[in-house]
């Protein structure tokens, strides 16, 4: 069976390409995603058992002033069928399904240190030529690595860090004791 994120998500993304709207609606999906995970008082509200559909419809479009209404409709319809707590994981599957459309391969690069613009965009070129997607790249610090990167392409994580060697020669030297 498939979860319900999936096909809510589905249907929102069928509905917005139909209609021209896709990158609009994923714009929008991901600014009210981010409002409400930054917002406890609004969590409450959407999620809590105690607040009518009606008036959680009410606040959505006090909330939702000026979007699609296709958008506009689909988050009462959440509201209405008390599936609002979904709406983070229906947001990570349409973002998904975005990327897809858009052939966005999400890339990200870990390092301990900050690395090289130049060094990262090169990183993120050569990945696009091998795949023939084009890439969406991200780039952090994290001293944890302690040297070396951490390059995630879409699942597929390679960890050629300091920090992973380590580990796994800690790994052999047990092994061996």
């Amino acid at each position: 069976m498939e979860e319900i994120a999936e096909v809510y998500s589905r249907s929102l993304f069928e509905v917005a390409k139909d209609r021209g709207a896709l990158d609009r609606v994923h714009e929008e999906l991901g600014q009210f995603a981010d409002a409400l995970s930054g917002s406890r008082d609004l969590q409450v509200f959407f999620f809590s058992p105690y607040f009518s559909s009606q008036e959680k419809k009410d606040g959505i479009a006090k909330l939702v002033q000026e979007a699609d209404e296709n958008f506009v409709r689909f988050l009462e319809l959440l509201a209405e069928r008390h599936r609002m707590p979904a709406v983070f994981r229906i947001r990570d599957e349409f973002d998904r399904l975005w990327r897809k459309e858009n052939k966005l391969l999400p890339v990200s690069v870990t390092s301990a240190v900050e690395l090289d613009s130049q060094l990262v965009e090169g990183i993120g070129r050569r990945i696009e030529e091998q795949t023939g997607e084009r890439v969406e790249l991200t780039s952090r610090v994290d001293p944890d690595v302690l040297g070396g990167i951490v390059l995630q392409v879409g699942n597929m994580v390679l960890d050629a860090s300091i920090r992973n060697r380590l580990e796994r020669l800690r790994k052999q030297v047990a092994k061996a004791a």
